[in-house]
């Protein structure tokens, strides 16, 4: 049994604390901690919290050390939250002084699985063992598994290629034809703009200029090297290394009117769309404007491409956030969860698409490694099974309906929105202050959209009960929000 005690204004460094714990129903306590009411929650977690003695064994001085190393050697890109993260198991992460955190943020919508899953974890060292990694310039067999045919007196083995075996399973469940793997999500984007530039040219020959032309949406986040950063709506992002690609049109996320206007023959080489919005603010898109896009696309040549980065693979309850709209686009990008924690990006792309696409025209030193094929494999068979999709979708909607009850009432919260365990709350002020106040009671949050936003992408394993601690927590945290008003 693991306990999180929630702590409105807990800081880094704990000086002596003293507890009174007074027993509530439903497995909840009222704790005193120096005179002071917080909230206690009990979890049924076999979790065991690092022992913060054993890491001054390794030369650790403590979080301060960590922060300060770091601020001598690495480039200032980062602004980390004040928090050094030593071990995670499940929904729950542990840091340097051995306090214990749910992770709503699952390493920004990456941790599909949680933290330590013991499938995945089997699958990377079995792999590691056999081998790791040898390019795009080899074919490779790294994995051998037992086969078992009823026309055969004995079972026997089959080798395959991993990236091969990845390829035929995302192909499988898509509807894609052929897959490009690449290392990251805005990899995966970069390698949509340059298929869909190729595509354009080998399908007019002729044509003393292709179409060349992108449209993108509002409140849209596509990655951060050029490509990708052109498509890119939020301009403090792309102001700092401007020209970046051009080209490039900027439409109100689902007015179709708008779009109607700018999506040309002739011009418009590719439409890249979320079909649920993450870093923009967790906006859905309607079945109307993604059937509207599909039309369009259609009737000026264009490709339709679905950025499912950070919505794809289960997390709305689907296995694709497009599959509860029925349309469906010409190549779709996916990476976050997809191998685990690893590092990956993939194109999914139909036929037609993927036509144009010849050796040499892109290519991957580390894509589709072994190792990462293998990771993958392992989270894509256990969020693939259907109930397991049907107990995304049922936690989402239960989330949803907790956080209304709870929050709902709140003069601040606007609004609950979401699909499956994407999930955003908007407030009329900055989140920042209820994030900071969550992270110092046990819990992990994001922001969104315009620093308006509480996101919340937890494990896709999270129980019920750790959604209800959530919920509770977020709900004492709120007064936080008066506090930064009123100053």
């Amino acid at each position: 049994m693991s306990c999180m005690h929630v702590f409105p204004n807990r800081s880094v460094s704990q000086p002596n604390i003293v507890h009174q714990v007074f027993k509530l129903e439903g497995g909840r306590s009222l704790v005193r901690v120096n005179g002071k009411r917080v909230i206690s929650a009990c979890l049924n977690l076999e979790v065991k919290a690092p022992e913060a003695a054993n890491l001054g064994k390794s030369g650790f001085g403590g979080s301060k050390d960590v922060m300060e190393a770091e601020g001598r050697v690495i480039v200032g890109t980062y602004a980390r939250t004040p928090v050094v993260l030593v071990s995670g198991k499940g929904c729950k992460l542990y840091d340097a002084e051995g306090r214990d955190y749910l992770d709503m943020s699952s390493g920004i919508a990456v941790n599909s699985l949680g933290h330590a899953d013991p499938t995945w974890l089997k699958a990377v060292i079995e792999q590691a063992n056999t081998l790791t990694h040898v390019s795009n310039i080899y074919y490779s067999i790294p994995q051998a598994v037992v086969v078992k045919n009823v026309s055969l007196l004995k079972p026997y083995q089959e080798t395959y290629s991993l990236q091969v075996e990845l390829a035929k399973r995302l192909v499988a469940c898509s509807f894609a034809d052929r897959v490009f793997f690449s290392n990251s999500g805005t990899e995966a984007n970069e390698a949509a703009i340059k298929f869909a530039r190729k595509f354009q040219r080998h399908s007019h020959p002729d044509a003393k200029e292709p179409p060349t032309e992108f449209i993108s949406f509002t409140n849209s986040f596509h990655g951060r090297t050029m490509g990708a950063l052109a498509l890119t709506s939020k301009e403090h992002y792309r102001s700092p290394f401007e020209p970046v690609m051009p080209r490039v049109t900027f439409v109100e996320y689902g007015n179709i009117k708008a779009t109607r206007e700018l999506i040309q023959k002739g011009k418009t080489a590719a439409v890249f769309v979320e079909p649920i919005q993450g870093e923009g603010g967790i906006y859905s898109a309607t079945k109307e404007f993604l059937q509207f896009l599909r039309s369009a696309c259609d009737d000026a040549g264009a490709l339709l491409v679905f950025d499912e980065v950070q919505c794809g693979l289960g997390r709305t309850g689907y296995l694709w956030a497009h599959e509860s709209y029925g349309v469906f686009p010409d190549m779709m990008t996916l990476a976050k969860p997809l191998a685990g924690g690893l590092p990956i990006g993939a194109v999914l792309v139909t036929e037609r698409a993927a036509s144009a696409i010849n050796s040499g025209d892109h290519g991957s030193t580390f894509a589709g490694s072994p190792l990462v094929c293998n990771a993958a494999l392992a989270v894509l068979d256990k969020i693939s099974e259907p109930s397991f999709l049907a107990g995304v979708a049922r936690k989402g909607q239960y989330l949803k309906q907790i956080l209304t009850q709870k929050l709902g009432h709140n003069p601040h919260v606007k609004e609950v929105r979401g699909l499956g365990l994407i999930v955003g709350i908007e407030l009329d002020v900055r989140a920042v202050p209820l994030v900071d106040a969550c992270r110092d009671a046990g819990l992990l949050v994001l922001t969104a959209g315009k620093g308006n936003v509480v996101r919340l992408v937890p494990p896709l394993i999270i129980t019920e009960e750790e959604l209800e601690l959530a919920a509770e927590v977020l709900y004492r945290a709120l007064p936080v929000l008066d506090e930064i008003n009123s100053k």
